[in-house]
């Protein structure tokens, strides 16, 4: 059953279409993987999804509703969960507080005059905090926090408010390779437990034929391939367009 269909997404600026006639749709449950080579248009495919880039045209429709009409914090509201290629925490807060700021928006209890907010939510956050490794850095600042925990944190707070689409801009930026598999270990995980679905883009090729049901190839704009690893790793045009005309896929999804 898909949960997210898109047709016809266009985003144009100036002369240039930066996404031309999009289409695709995501089932439940899936790991779907947009890759392609940069300045191909994922980041800005994101970008209409989540409501923070507005569409020429096209439809995204989510669960049978109309996303392109409304703003970001709507569309989170509907079941939409984001993590950015940069993270975005607050750095001065800890590791538990910043996720009880994101319960707390969850709940529309973030302007409440009542109770102390650090005491609020508490043991969810510690759920959260629990599934993608952190528990144990709870009461840390974020602002010491190592590169790659603050990756888990931004999975633990897009968690916050039991979305049924996670929309990931390159998860494993800035990671090393260890702690790249692991968290996309982590997150295909918690797509198969929950049943959460999963669109993510990621340079990696080792972490993308390992954890994606299905991957797109988008190159200036257009999808030019959809399919499995294997298809996607036999396919001439992918081979050309986003590794060169030389090079090739290994079995084990390394660019050789």
């Amino acid at each position: 059953m898909s949960l997210l269909k898109v047709q016809g997404l266009t985003k144009s600026f100036g002369g240039v279409k930066a996404v031309n006639d999009v289409t695709f749709e995501l089932a439940v449950g899936e790991m779907l993987a947009l890759i392609g080579p940069n300045g191909a248009g994922k980041t800005t495919c994101f970008n209409m999804l989540n409501g923070q880039l507005k569409a020429d045209a096209g439809t995204v429709l989510y669960n049978g509703t109309e996303l392109l009409s409304l703003n970001p914090r709507e569309i989170w509201r509907m079941g939409i969960g984001r993590t950015f290629q940069i993270t975005a925490t607050f750095a001065s807060m800890t590791v538990r507080e910043n996720v009880q700021m994101a319960l707390l928006s969850h709940h529309k209890k973030i302007f409440s005059l009542w109770g102390r907010a650090e005491i609020r939510y508490r043991d969810e956050a510690d759920a959260l905090l629990d599934r993608v490794g952190m528990l144990h850095q709870a009461d840390r600042a974020c602002g010491v926090l190592a590169y790659g925990d603050l990756k888990r944190l931004e999975l633990a707070i897009a968690l916050a408010h039991g979305p049924k689409l996670l929309l990931m801009d390159e998860p494993t930026a800035g990671m090393a390779p260890k702690e790249r598999i692991s968290l996309m270990e982590l997150v295909a995980s918690i797509a198969q437990s929950t049943g959460v679905s999963v669109l993510f883009t990621e340079h990696d090729m080792d972490v993308v034929f390992a954890h994606s049901d299905r991957l797109m190839v988008l190159n200036r704009g257009e999808i030019i391939a959809t399919g499995t690893a294997e298809e996607i790793r036999k396919n001439d045009l992918v081979k050309e367009v986003y590794l060169g005309g030389g090079s090739t896929f290994d079995t084990t999804g390394e660019v050789a």
